[in-house]
């Protein structure tokens, strides 16, 4: 950007001399009418728009480049921030949202690196002229010198409104782009209660807002433009008028007033320019701000900041948890153990998983892994040690080996997953076997093949520690006890826990936990489990 901003004056410092070298070109002409040095200050104008047109090519191409490069860093920071492991960006905010402040806004903030080089190009510009313009007349100097500091207030006052407003449209806007990527995430399920008049009505409502803010903000910008346009029109009148008048009276000569005019002309982009300018900082810092509070959210938990050993057993303990609809649950998951949990309430597995997953600290009782409280594990540890895979974990747009490979483990590794998943049966029937490009989601898939590939995916990891939550609940039975023995036999020496109500997996098993009511209140395998008729309404229902 320094680059940029030289390279800028230099080429106002250009324009400023060009005026001024026409000027003593006409004097030369007209008082001595000697062709050498005529000629000769025409070469120095010519080399003058040589230097000025280069210097004005790469000072713009260094602005944009350092706009490019800023808007990136912004988008790279939040994007760490938001996939950071203490979480909290995404509370109450909509994946569209983040998205749009993720590349409007951070446009908008970039674009401020290249306001700055011209608006110090531009000063730099006015400063020249306003020099210049002494050297002919004191009166026309003193005039410029004046009144840019003037023009200058009057486009950060007149700039308030679009800052105002350009905060206003941007939230429209990211909320317009949340809507739109919440309904086509749930498309299908639109469709299937015949709720799309309802859901394109919402959109409506939301983009006809979105729209009005949009003209407001269009409006302030024009009114902010068409303002300081007049201004600058009516400033630049009144220094031709009073350079005519000093040319008149005699106090400059003809190369002079040309000199004048024809820095009066050159003061209208500088001056212009600033209007243009305050415009860009104005919904700079509107954006900022939206990017600023995404970067400072509080995170969802208090980071940890102890490390694991090297070696993690995968002892997992819950002592008297009390976390959501958990009502004092302890259980214990031994080291290489396959343990199921039954749970009576949905609720109760859904609260269950975001303690183990750490989205939220239990408000009684402790978690524990080979013995460390969960929330005292620095968060990129944990998360590589304890692995929570949703049930409705999506998949990434890319290769079927892609995104079972995702978890960095060795072609090995990926290989005992994918055969464990059954991912096989599912490259068969696709058109490129696992090359196969699936779409963002995995929409292209089956509910049961998208299932097995993340599966798959989960295995492949090789975590110390795995939760799954019902990974088998749109496949067959067949399907479903081949997939329970696959994992078995893949997470053999390894801590399992499988949030389930499926019967083939809580039969491999090496003991299932029954969860009602918040607490624990049946252990042991699922063989003699099925004795009690509550359990049994859960996983034969």
């Amino acid at each position: 950007m320094t680059l940029a901003s030289a390279l800028g004056a230099a080429h106002q410092a250009g324009e400023a001399a060009v005026p001024l070298l026409i000027g003593v070109v006409i004097d030369e002409a007209v008082r001595t009418g000697a062709g050498g040095r005529l000629a000769f200050w025409v070469g120095v104008l010519a080399a003058v728009f040589v230097a000025l047109s280069l210097s004005f090519r790469f000072s713009l191409r260094n602005g944009e480049k350092a706009s490019h490069q800023a808007a990136h860093e912004v988008r790279s920071k939040l994007a760490a921030r938001v996939l950071a492991t203490d979480g909290g960006v995404a509370e109450g905010r909509l994946s569209g949202e983040l998205a749009n402040i993720a590349t409007s806004d951070a446009q908008r903030v970039g674009q401020v690196n290249l306001a700055l080089p011209i608006a110090f190009s531009a000063v730099i510009g006015v400063l020249v002229g306003a020099v210049a313009l002494l050297r002919v007349s004191v009166v026309l100097g003193l005039l410029v010198l004046v009144a840019a500091p003037v023009l200058l207030g009057l486009a950060h006052f007149l700039g308030k409104p679009l800052e105002r407003r350009s905060d206003a449209e941007q939230d429209r806007a990211a909320l317009a782009s949340g809507v739109a990527a919440d309904l086509v995430a749930g498309l299908r399920a639109l469709k299937g209660i015949g709720a799309e008049a309802t859901a394109a009505q919402r959109y409506r409502v939301t983009s006809r807002s979105s729209m009005e803010a949009a003209i407001r903000a269009a409006r302030s910008r024009a009114w902010l433009d068409g303002s300081m346009l007049a201004m600058t029109g009516v400033f630049l009148a009144i220094v031709a008028l009073v350079g005519g008048r000093l040319a008149a009276a005699g106090s400059i000569t003809v190369g002079e007033l040309v000199a004048a005019v024809g820095l009066a002309q050159f003061l209208l982009w500088p001056l212009s320019i600033f209007s243009w300018v305050n415009g860009l900082f104005a919904q700079g810092r509107a954006s900022a701000a939206r990017v600023a509070e995404v970067l400072s959210a509080p995170p969802a938990v208090p980071p940890g900041s102890s490390a694991l050993p090297a070696s993690v057993a995968g002892r997992v303990e819950l002592a008297d948890v009390v976390s959501g609809s958990l009502r004092g649950v302890s259980l214990t998951a031994a080291p290489g153990e396959l343990l199921g949990v039954v749970a009576r309430d949905p609720a109760d597995a859904v609260s269950l998983l975001a303690v183990l997953a750490r989205e939220v600290d239990p408000t009684g009782g402790s978690v524990t892994l080979d013995g460390l409280p969960l929330s005292t594990v620095e968060g990129a540890a944990l998360r590589s040690a304890v692995l929570v895979a949703a049930h409705d974990a999506d998949l990434f747009e890319g290769s079927v080996l892609d995104n079972v490979s995702a978890g960095g483990m060795n072609t090995g590794g990926v290989d005992e997953a994918m055969d464990a998943a059954r991912v096989d049966d599912v490259a068969r029937a696709l058109p490129d076997g696992l090359d196969t490009v699936i779409s963002a989601r995995g929409r292209s898939l089956s509910g049961g093949q998208r299932q097995r590939v993340a599966l798959a995916r989960a295995l492949a990891a090789a975590p110390p520690v795995l939760v799954v939550h019902d990974p088998t609940t749109a496949v067959d039975a067949v399907t479903e006890v081949s997939l329970a023995a696959g994992i078995k036999q893949v997470r053999t020496g390894l801590t399992t826990i499988v949030v389930a109500t499926s019967p083939a997996l809580l039969a491999a098993a090496d003991r299932v936990v029954f969860l009602a009511s918040g607490a624990v209140v049946s252990s042991g395998a699922h063989a003699d489990l099925v004795a009690d008729e509550d359990y049994r309404l859960v996983v034969l229902s």
